[in-house]
């Protein structure tokens, strides 16, 4: 996350900036197409982004949590914004206006060295990710997610089955085919909304097929 990359001086400052907002469980932070007037910083809670459908589906891309910052990219670019953002659960949140973040940030230009850096080291992970959809079996790619999610440790993680198809782009029920020969294997155990991760090792060398 480029909010991790920024030296903590300067995340000091920018929370003291932004007042804490909270939504409800499902409630919308922000539509895509709105202007970037800042970005997001989660304090507590879950977010999920990704698109809304025409029928009205939300269509998740990532399930975020606490600490975890998204909407930089806009800022940075002047551009719209490109996903919806969806309070999973109640939800705390910081808005970053950009006003302050540009204004504290032209103060430290090695944070904004450290940010680039940041941005690099996404886009070759957004790289390698498309790549690996591209081969593998589908249980293969969600020991990748799950990895990803639980950073690689024995923990549980709150996402549903729905919502693993989502970022998957595959039908819920080729997910649920996918996390029982996971489970079967010892891998994982399925609650009701999570993961756990029951055996990180095996599962992180499962997502490199």
């Amino acid at each position: 996350m480029l909010w991790e990359a920024m030296p903590e001086p300067l995340r000091a400052a920018l929370v003291e900036r932004a007042p804490p907002r909270r939504f409800g469980d499902g409630q919308l932070i922000q539509q895509k197409g709105e202007a970037a007037d800042g970005f997001w910083l989660i304090e507590e809670g879950m977010v999920s982004v990704g698109q809304f459908t025409e029928g009205g589906d939300f269509r998740a891309v990532g399930v975020l949590g606490a600490g975890d910052s998204y909407g930089e990219l806009a800022v940075l670019s002047g551009r719209p914004r490109i996903v919806d953002a969806v309070a999973r659960g109640p939800a705390v949140v910081r808005l970053i206006s950009a006003a302050t973040f540009e204004r504290v940030l032209a103060g430290d230009p090695g944070a904004m060295r450290a940010m680039l850096g940041t941005m690099a080291a996404q886009l070759q992970e957004t790289l390698d990710l498309l790549a690996g959809l591209r081969r593998g079996s589908t249980a293969a790619r969600a020991a990748a997610l799950i990895v990803n999610l639980s950073g690689g440790h024995d923990r549980r993680v709150t996402i549903t089955q729905q919502e693993i198809a989502d970022l998957l782009g595959v039908t819920r029920a080729t997910a649920n085919a996918a996390l029982a020969e996971l489970e079967d294997g010892g891998l994982i155990a399925r609650g009701y909304g999570t993961i756990g991760v029951t055996d990180p090792a095996r599962l992180r060398v499962l997502s490199m097929r």
